[in-house]
């Protein structure tokens, strides 16, 4: 009597294909967080300390992308970057993406971590000698770091769950490739299971979905009712 293979024996088969789209989404928000941070912090000094006519373009920058969901940035990005003669693939797009919408956050982050500073904080380092660099680096930032860090892990676990958007332009990221495997096997609950169980899964599957899996492209039609509780 035939036996179907056990969800183990199934998981173990599509090992490799899981393991590769983990590492893909860890990758690209390591990415996107890293340069993002490094962006937000840049823009984050300019919109507290710069003139008006610095201020202007990182304001707009700011506000656009925060006012913008990372879905459709993910989107644009990957349509208009190679219409504007970018050549790049979907991961650099999606990676792209990301990093904007992770500055845009982190600027923020820093303007207001900054700006709950006390003026009387950068005179002090003025009147005792100390350059904008140094008053910056041994005054200011100490104290803002405080109010930054938390914040900022919060937005960087953001980044690590909107990765799973990237799965809309073919990128093989942990929910992608859990849906090619629940194509093949059909047993959606024990994957969706397993995929929502990792951070990188959870959130941006259910911003296009509402449960942690797409239901599986298949011709079968009982495979629908497989994959999504009525």
């Amino acid at each position: 009597m035939y036996e179907s293979p056990s969800w183990l024996h199934e998981l173990w088969i599509a090992r490799d294909t899981l393991w590769a789209g983990f590492q893909t989404s860890i990758y690209c928000s390591v990415l996107a967080i890293i340069f993002g941070t490094l962006i937000g912090i840049f823009a984050g000094l300019v919109l507290t300390y710069g003139k008006f006519w610095m201020r202007a373009p990182f304001r707009l920058y700011v506000d656009l992308i925060r006012g913008t969901p990372v879905f459709v940035l993910v989107l644009a990005c990957f349509y208009m970057l190679p219409a504007l003669g970018w050549k790049i693939s979907a991961f650099q797009a999606g990676a792209v993406g990301l990093t904007l919408f992770c500055g845009s956050h982190v600027s923020e982050i820093v303007r207001g971590a900054l700006q709950a500073i006390p003026r009387g904080q950068l005179e002090a380092g003025k009147a005792i000698g100390l350059t904008f660099r140094q008053s910056l680096a041994y005054v200011l930032l100490p104290q803002a770091l405080r109010q930054i860090l938390p914040t900022w892990v919060n937005s960087s676990t953001e980044i690590v769950k909107a990765s799973t958007l990237l799965s809309v332009i073919g990128v093989a990221e942990l929910l992608l490739s859990t849906q090619q495997v629940i194509a093949r096997t059909f047993m959606t609950l024990e994957f969706c299971f397993l995929s929502s169980t990792t951070p990188s899964s959870y959130s941006g599957a259910t911003l296009k979905s509402g449960w942690p899996c797409h239901e599986p492209t298949s011709n079968n039609p009982t495979a629908a009712g497989h994959s999504r509780p009525a």
